[in-house]
């Protein structure tokens, strides 16, 4: 049932109201088609009965002589009374409702009667006095009353009362769903006009990723979304800001230490003994490289390269052949043109730390890219002993190791897979460690060929 429901404010918005408007709207129909029926029967009918119970009154009032003269008095334009032996209505022509009506009627003009009869429908007028037959209009319904007097004798009339109307029910309907639509219309429109601005703000915030400089979204919407909106525009603003302190303080940092660390350089290359510089030298060196591994790890989502359409086939398989000429044990499968969006440098620098740790610790390493349901993988193999699953997520962290030694020699500093793992987050991808059959370990770079989806 959840599936079908809708997911965004305004559609929430607009079929919470709609349902309320609906219940509304059935309710209101329900009570003004009762009272437009009621008053439509006492307009109609009303009339009709007040006259036939006056007139039943006068005519038991009457001596017989005087009663003929009372009928005649009475039977107008409209209107036929007459005196006869039987009622004129059948047993199935009865309508009950009609006779309780008229009981209540003759009740209240002090009339007595021993049986009321009442029919009503469409029929043929006469007229008494010439005999002559007519059809009564469409919109004419025919009142047939029959009240038996104490003497046995019936006092009939037949009445021409206005029909009720056959199309109240539609007019009502009609206008009632009219009404509902403007309503709703309405309520759509003002849902709308909060929901888009909350989308944008929404679309805004999924995107926003500290790289770019932030685009501020448009202040439009309620007084309150304004206010969400110009405080998230301000809040970005400072984020970014911040992001930027820190790329000059990391840059600065940078730059002191490497200065330091070139002189001390040079000073160790006159050191003796020779092992002794050898193993100072070595030492400088791991400390540069762990400086500029800390460096590329704090500028990765900052980075300012562009990003450009890129064979990543072509990329992966140009850095294979650098370390096969290196004499490394790495190898590229034949892989398939897949264009994406990337930063070539950044990519290039996460494949050189996955395809490192695989020479590493599985002693070789294979290189593959292929299309995803989602985008491309870059994957990186080896045959080495793995990484068990319940450490997979630790070590892409920052200085996470699983060789507990600092020798950058057999451990490293532990960001390679961090790095890794932090470009492929940079272009809204994913990095996923598994196992690979029979032996060893995959490292996958996921990158959609499309911008995330946003939330």
């Amino acid at each position: 049932m959840k599936r079908f429901l809708p997911t965004s404010l305004a559609g929430q918005m607009a079929l919470l109201l709609g349902l309320a408007l609906l219940v509304a709207q059935l309710a209101n129909f329900a009570l003004i088609l009762n009272e437009r029926q009621k008053l439509g029967l006492a307009q109609s009918e009303g009339p009709a009965i007040i006259t036939f119970a006056t007139v039943a009154d006068d005519y038991g009032d009457a001596a017989p002589i005087f009663r003929q003269a009372v009928i005649e008095d009475q039977s107008r334009r409209g209107a036929r009374f007459a005196e006869a032996a039987q009622s004129g209505i059948g047993e199935s022509e009865r309508d009950t409702a009609l006779e309780t009506q008229i009981d209540a009627a003759l009740a209240k003009a002090g009339a007595t009667a021993r049986s009321v009869r009442a029919a009503r429908g469409p029929g043929t007028d006469v007229n008494p006095r010439t005999g002559r037959r007519r059809e009564v209009p469409p919109d004419i319904q025919l009142l047939r009353i029959a009240a038996q007097q104490q003497d046995g004798k019936w006092l009939t009339a037949r009445m021409a009362t206005p029909r009720r109307d056959p199309l109240l029910a539609l007019r009502l309907g009609a206008a009632t769903l009219l009404l509902y639509l403007l309503v709703l219309g309405a309520t759509i429109w003002i849902a709308v006009r909060i929901a888009r601005p909350l989308r944008d703000l929404t679309r805004a915030a999924g995107r926003f990723q500290g790289r770019d400089e932030p685009i501020a979204v448009p202040s439009r919407g309620p007084g309150d979304v304004v206010r969400a909106i110009e405080a998230f525009n301000a809040m970005r603003h400072r984020v970014t800001a911040l992001l930027d302190e820190k790329d000059h303080m990391l840059g600065a940092i940078g730059h002191d230490l490497r200065t330091p660390l070139a002189s001390l350089r040079i000073r160790v290359e006159s050191m003796e003994p020779r092992e002794e510089r050898e193993a100072a030298i070595a030492k400088i060196e791991e400390m540069t490289a762990m400086l500029e591994d800390i460096l590329v790890l704090a500028r990765t989502g900052r980075a300012r390269e562009t990003a450009r359409e890129v064979d990543l086939a072509a990329l992966a398989e140009a850095l294979v052949e650098e370390y096969r000429e290196l004499g490394q044990p790495v190898s590229f499968v034949e892989s398939a043109r897949q264009v994406a969006a990337v930063q070539p440098d950044l990519i290039r620098r996460a494949l050189r730390n996955l395809i490192d740790n695989a020479v590493k610790y599985g002693g070789s390493a294979r290189v593959s890219v292929a299309r995803t349901a989602d985008g491309v993988a870059v994957t990186v193999a080896d045959e080495g002993p793995g990484i068990d699953a319940a450490e997979r997520q630790r070590v892409l962290q920052p200085f996470q190791r699983l060789e507990g030694s600092r020798n950058r020699g057999t451990g490293g500093a532990g960001l390679g897979l961090a790095i890794a793992s932090s470009v492929a987050e940079s272009h809204g991808g994913r990095l996923i460690l598994a196992d690979n059959v029979p032996r060893g370990l995959k490292a996958s770079i996921l990158l959609a060929t499309e911008p995330p989806t946003e939330a």
